[in-house]
């Protein structure tokens, strides 16, 4: 299906040159069916200028498909880096005279979050790092630690809001489930396990306009607790039957053989709350708070008993997959493009830079992307950007580099002020029915490159100098000059993991971003040609950012 997408743009450039002909042939007098020669000129002109770009589209949606919840996204991500060359490491192992100049390596961090890393061949200690930091998830709904829920004759699941959702349009999509699960091993000792349910299994239905007044009929209000909680079930064959345990059993058995799967192990052991039965046979108190069915649902993905399942972190997300829109297939749509469009071009842009074998050997840097988790909640967790990893990382990498041992403050302190973070989050569009709501001279646009954004308040971390080094580096490489966003003095403005780095670190750092439509939407939407804008952006900082920095006057 996604390769008739792509086909079907280049079909529709031929048929525009094909009508472009025929107009031709009849002396350039336009007919019914034919467009002029001069529309027909401009469509061709447009159509071709997106085609280009399908390519890194196509890849950003099978990344985009692949990675419903921050697991699966750094899970995808190790898989592309692993691929290309890259060797992991662990975080409790020491990195002395594992790491060697020219090579490429990552780790991860509760398994949502993920360092990669290429040494430059020229690399000295004391030398800066060129870091690209974004972040795995996004707003959705999550299964609470007790999921157990019914109402009116249908089971449902215990959900709550993580992060700042647009929750009315989770309402009347196809829902599924994916996660980390927590499974008591066959051989003793426990491990975590990636689940996905592909099939639609949950529904949040929205209230019929027969049952809303006409001022409910005016505002779609949603209150958080009440109306979110999704459908998982009809509990009529316990009605039918009279079988207080038939819901439980085999309304369960009947759901999960219909299930079609992929299961990923993540080959780490780890700990749970508490699971179906401890050794003893006895059953958990964990269990007792779980639906049955969500359990046995679980169980049969993974094909294990459900008295294995000791534990799980789920994500609902919508099944429907990324797909061109607009007619010249100028718009990508999916879910969560904020902000894994930004996690898949960093580490695009990383692969293809540590690729080039005489780029790297001459690299005097570190180039590093920092995928955090928990963005969207404050970033303050293990795995987040409030945390030590980012700090860590600099420190340890610069200290294995240096022989081991204890690394001298002055050395690891040049490493941090000849460092430069680009924080990549996704940049608001102007919205041609709200335009109102953009200030006027700062109005980035999809398909049009690169977007800075900029704060007084600090709420984002550019200033005048490293916003001059995104445009600099932009001039250089021959890519369009980047846009610039502000948000009016009348509306609130968001923030990233730019200012939380930098405090942290004491890094310099910028903020930017590719422009999008609907953001924290179920389906949000962005230009095609801002992925390879953005990625050639992301290429170009690898490439010449130690030129430009050298440059500057301090």
């Amino acid at each position: 299906m996604r390769g008739h997408l792509f086909a079907s743009a280049g079909r529709r450039v031929a048929l525009i040159m094909s009508s472009a002909a025929a107009s031709s042939s009849a002396g350039g007098r336009p007919t019914r069916t034919t467009s002029s020669p001069s529309a027909s000129a401009a469509l061709l002109s447009m159509a071709a200028t997106f085609v280009p770009h399908h390519p890194i589209a196509q890849r950003a949606m099978q990344y985009l498909d692949a990675s419903p919840d921050p697991f699966h996204a750094t899970q995808n991500a190790c898989d592309r880096l692993e691929a290309a060359g890259f060797t992991a490491i662990d975080e409790k192992d020491a990195w002395t005279g594992k790491l060697n100049k020219g090579g490429k390596y990552y780790f991860t961090r509760n398994r949502s979050c993920i360092v990669a890393f290429a040494i430059g061949g020229a690399y000295e200690p004391g030398n800066g790092f060129k870091v690209i930091g974004a972040h795995t998830d996004s707003p959705n709904l999550r299964v609470k630690p007790r999921s157990k829920r019914s109402a009116a004759g249908c089971t449902q699941l215990d959900v709550e809001c993580y992060g700042g959702g647009l929750w009315h349009t989770w309402f009347d999509r196809d829902l599924s489930l994916s996660g980390r699960v927590m499974v008591r091993a066959s051989g003793g000792g426990f491990e975590q396990r990636l689940v996905r349910i592909h099939r639609p299994v949950l529904r949040v239905p929205t209230l019929c306009i027969h049952l809303q007044s006409a001022e409910e009929r005016e505002a779609f209000k949603v209150n958080k607790e009440d109306h979110l909680q999704p459908i998982l079930a009809t509990e009529a064959l316990k009605s039918l039957t009279g079988d207080v345990n038939a819901e439980g059993e085999e309304a369960a058995v009947e759901e999960a053989a219909e299930v079609e799967d992929d299961v990923s192990p993540t080959g780490e052991d780890g700990g749970g709350k508490g699971g179906g039965k401890t050794d003893d046979g006895t059953v958990h108190a964990w269990s007792s708070g779980q639906e049955p069915l969500l359990v046995s649902l679980l169980a049969e993905a993974l094909e294990v008993e459900t008295d294995a399942i000791l534990d799980f972190e789920c994500s609902l997300y919508d099944t429907q997959p990324a797909s061109l829109s607009g007619l010249h297939s100028e718009f990508l749509v999916s879910s969560r493009l904020d902000n894994l469009a930004s996690c898949f071009v960093a580490t695009e842009a990383l692969i293809e830079h540590a690729d080039d074998a005489d780029v790297l050997a001459n690299d005097r840097d570190v180039a590093l992307v920092a995928l955090f988790d928990h963005e969207e909640v404050g970033s303050s967790s293990t795995s987040g950007a409030g945390s030590p990893v980012m700090g860590e990382a600099v420190r340890r990498i610069s200290s294995a580099l240096s022989g081991g041992g204890a690394l001298a403050d002055d050395l690891l302190a040049a490493a941090l002020a000849n460092s430069f973070v680009v924080s990549a989050d996704m940049a608001h569009a102007v919205h041609p029915n709200y335009a109102s709501k953009h200030e006027k001279s700062h109005g980035p646009q999809m398909n049009r490159g690169l977007v800075i954004k900029s704060n007084a308040n600090q709420r984002y971390a550019s200033n005048g100098v490293t916003s001059f080094v995104v445009r600099e580096l932009a001039r250089r490489a021959g890519l369009p000059p980047p846009q610039e966003f502000v948000v009016r003095n009348d509306c609130p403005c968001g923030s990233t993991i730019g200012p939380i780095i930098s405090a942290n670190t004491g890094m310099r750092a910028v903020d930017v971003g590719m422009p999008q439509l609907s953001m924290h939407s179920v389906r949000e939407v962005m230009g095609v040609a801002d992925l390879t804008h953005g990625k050639n952006m992301f290429k170009a900082f690898f490439a010449d950012f130690r030129t430009v920095d050298g440059m500057l006057d301090g």
